[in-house]
């Protein structure tokens, strides 16, 4: 019974991870919002947005990278989707911004944003798969858990790397931290020396001890 319910808590616990969250805001008049997210690499990143119209203003999407690389840039844009793979770790942008002529600044009215973002296994299309590999519907659910199942691994496999570079970090700036505290103790052991040494012959000089 207990490997039943374990199997079932895991079970639940990678069907948690398909679930996208959707985003909602709201936009003003020559605001730009940006929304930030930490993704792996080589992973496959899909969103779609949909943007409120208003009578004289633009609204541009814009998705760049912790480098200002521009991945995605869509002008006077509404809605749709868009689709990028990363090359590399990294910490990326999509944002939002409005634009409304300088004359009819105090007229903007508020957008409303809606936005989706899925990636890694989320992202994929596992219907095309099954017309393609003409799969039953529990293989393919099977193939989406075994995909799920994997990024877990790798994610755990990155995070305890990240762990080994911190413990490795802390453990260098310990060892150097413990030298300069002995340099730093040689140090005013030297000055401590010096100046015994140079108070007696200073008295000594003017015979004030022998």
């Amino acid at each position: 019974m207990p490997n039943i319910i374990s199997f079932i808590l895991c079970f639940l616990c990678l069907l948690s991870l398909g679930f996208v969250n959707g985003l909602m805001f709201h936009l003003g008049p020559n605001m730009k919002k940006c929304l930030t997210e930490e993704i792996h690499k080589d992973v496959l990143v899909m969103g779609e947005y949909e943007i409120s119209e208003a009578p004289g203003q633009k609204t541009d999407l814009v998705v760049t990278d912790s480098k200002a690389q521009i991945l995605v840039n869509r002008e006077d844009t509404h809605s749709g989707k868009f689709v990028f793979t990363t090359d590399d770790y990294d910490v990326f942008e999509v944002c939002f911004v409005s634009h409304v002529p300088h004359p009819q600044a105090s007229h903007g009215r508020l957008h409303e944003v809606s936005l989706k973002m899925k990636h890694g296994v989320e992202a994929k299309s596992y219907e095309g798969l099954a017309e393609t590999s003409k799969l039953k519907p529990l293989e393919v659910e099977l193939k989406r858990l075994e995909d799920l199942s994997e990024a877990i691994v790798q994610d755990f496999a990155y995070m305890r790397k990240r762990e080994e570079e911190m413990r490795d970090t802390n453990e260098s700036t310990n060892s150097r931290v413990l030298y300069f505290s002995v340099f730093s103790m040689l140090c005013l052991l030297g000055l401590a020396s010096w100046q015994v040494l140079y108070l007696r012959r200073y008295f000594k000089s003017k015979k004030l001890i022998e």
